[in-house]
């Protein structure tokens, strides 16, 4: 299924940006439910992994939640992601103790060394888009969530 490849921008608060282009091929559904979820621009703040290495988390506010993430199936899933790498995680509530909501979450690899691994074990991931083009700078702008904590980032379509 080759299809006009459709791209997104992962933008920081006062930059840098990044762009990402959709795995459209590799994981379909996933990639065209978030490219729905994204008809206008969405903003959250972003945290650092805990357990996966170089990874900061965007919650996809429910807001944008146009899709039900319990009907998207496995696609194109690993548990070590590549630099550049957008994941989709969901996790349905009750799965571990004292949990007692979904949990869903785009998570955005900006370095060598991840891996999808957390209280659970080994957790495999979608990997539905992957960072072509700004990924230095916005890697250095994710690695500084460690020590500084939170940042606002945006996420869109490139039409």
């Amino acid at each position: 299924m080759s299809t006009t490849p459709k791209r997104i921008f992962l933008e920081f608060e006062g930059g840098p940006r990044a762009e990402a282009t959709l795995l459209l091929d590799a994981a379909p559904k996933t990639a065209e439910a978030i490219w729905s979820a994204l008809a206008s621009p969405v903003s959250d703040d972003v945290m650092h992994a805990m357990y996966a290495g170089p990874e900061i988390m965007f919650g996809l506010p429910q807001s944008a939640q146009t899709f039900d993430p319990t009907a998207l199936p496995a696609e194109n899933q690993q548990v070590i992601p590549a630099a550049g790498d957008l994941v989709w995680f969901f996790q349905p509530k009750e799965l571990m103790a004292g949990l007692d909501f979904e949990l869903w979450e785009v998570g955005i690899f900006y370095g060598k060394g991840g891996r999808i691994f957390g209280p659970l074990g080994w957790t495999p991931c979608t990997i539905w888009a992957s960072i072509t083009s700004g990924l230095e700078e916005f890697a250095a702008a994710c690695q500084e969530t460690r020590t500084i904590g939170l940042k606002k980032l945006t996420i869109g379509r490139i039409e």
